[in-house]
C-alpha cells in the first residue's frame, strides 16, 4: 500500500502564495498544508481557511519558524535564538551549527515555539502537525523542545524531513550536478533519522515513512515529478511542495523560490498529475488521516 500527502508549505508568505496553496488545493492535488504564525500574509490566510467547506479533510499544521524571518516572543526571552533584535539567523545552516554545537538554547526554542503554535489556535487554526521552515526541526537541538511545545499545545503529528533511500535514479543525478550536490547534501543529513525516529516515538507523536521532493525543492516539473512518484516505496509518505504566484509580493520575500512556484501551482493542478497518481495506485492523505 502506498498513501500520500501532499503539503505545500509556507502559507502566510504572501497572498499570491495563498491563493496558490488553496487553489492547488481546491482544483488539484494538495491535501495539507503548513502555515507561518510570523507570516505577513497570515490574516489573509487565515481568511481563505475560513472559506473551506467544512466537510473539507484538508488539513492545517504549523510551519514553526526558526530562521529567515522575525519572532513572535519578545527578543530577551529568546536570545540564542536571534541574530539581530527580533531577527533569527539567515538559513538553515547557521541554525544547524549552533544546534549541534549547543549554543541554542531548548528552553527558549520551548517558548518561541509555544507562542507560534498558540497564535494560530488563537486564529481558529486546529494544527493538525507541524514542521520547521527549512526543515530545521531535523536536529535534535531543536526537535525535542518543540515536540515538548507541540505536545503541551495538543499537537500529535510531525514532518518526517528524511529523504527516501533512493528517491532519484543515478542516472538523473548524475547528469544534474545541482540535484547531484542536494542529493550528496541530504545523504551526509541521513545518519540523524534513525535517532530522529527515535525521539519522535519516544514522545509519541505520528509521522509518515519519510519525505520525498526535497531534493528537488525549487526544481519540480513534470518529468521529475513523474520519477519520484514512479521511485516511490511502500508506505505513508508525504511530497514537499511551494506552489505560489511569483508577483510583486514575493519579489519583497527573502527566498530562492520565485519562479518555480509558479511552475508548480501548474503542476499540481493539472489532470495530468492525478491522473498520475491514480495510475500508480497511490492514495492521497492528508495529516487527519494519519
Amino acid at each position: 500500500m502506498r498513501r500520500l500527502i501532499i503539503n505545500a508549505d509556507d502559507l502566510g508568505l504572501t497572498e499570491g502564495v495563498n491563493r496558490a496553496i488553496l487553489r492547488a488545493h481546491q482544483d488539484g492535488v494538495v491535501t495539507s498544508t503548513t502555515l507561518m504564525a510570523n507570516g505577513a500574509a497570515l490574516q489573509d490566510a487565515v481568511s481563505r481557511l475560513r472559506s473551506l467547506p467544512s466537510t473539507s479533510m484538508f488539513s492545517v499544521g504549523c510551519h514553526l519558524s526558526l530562521v529567515d524571518g522575525r519572532s513572535l516572543s519578545a527578543p530577551d526571552a529568546i536570545p540564542s535564538l536571534l541574530a539581530a533584535a527580533g531577527e533569527f539567523r539567515q538559513g538553515v545552516g547557521e541554525l544547524g551549527v549552533a544546534a549541534q554545537c549547543g549554543r541554542l538554547s531548548a528552553a527558549e526554542i520551548e517558548i518561541e515555539a509555544t507562542e507560534q503554535f498558540r497564535a494560530l489556535q488563537a486564529a481558529g487554526i486546529e494544527i493538525s502537525h507541524f514542521d520547521a521552515h527549512k526543515h530545521a526541526h531535523m536536529f535534535r537541538g531543536v526537535l525535542e523542545p518543540a515536540l515538548k511545545a507541540a505536545a503541551a499545545c495538543g499537537i500529535q503529528a510531525v514532518r518526517n524531513p528524511f529523504e527516501s533511500l533512493h528517491p532519484l535514479p543515478l542516472s538523473v543525478l548524475w547528469h544534474q550536478p545541482k540535484l547531484l550536490k542536494r542529493y550528496m547534501q541530504v545523504e551526509l543529513l541521513r545518519s540523524m533519522r534513525s535517532n530522529w525516529r527515535r525521539i519522535v516515538q519516544q514522545f509519541g507523536f505520528a509521522t509518515t515513512n519519510g519525505s520525498l521532493g526535497i531534493i528537488v525543492t525549487g526544481d519540480l516539473d513534470e518529468r521529475l515529478l513523474r520519477i519520484v512518484l514512479e521511485s516511490m516505496p511502500e508506505g505513508t509518505w508525504e511530497l514537499v511542495c511551494h506552489p505560489g504566484y511569483n508577483d510583486a509580493e514575493l519579489a519583497g520575500i527573502r527566498t530562492r523560490l520565485r519562479e518555480s512556484r509558479a511552475q508548480e501551482i501548474g503542476l499540481l493542478t493539472s489532470p495530468d498529475t492525478r491522473r498520475l497518481i491514480n495510475d500508480l495506485g497511490i492514495e492521497l492523505i492528508s495529516y487527519r488521516q494519519l
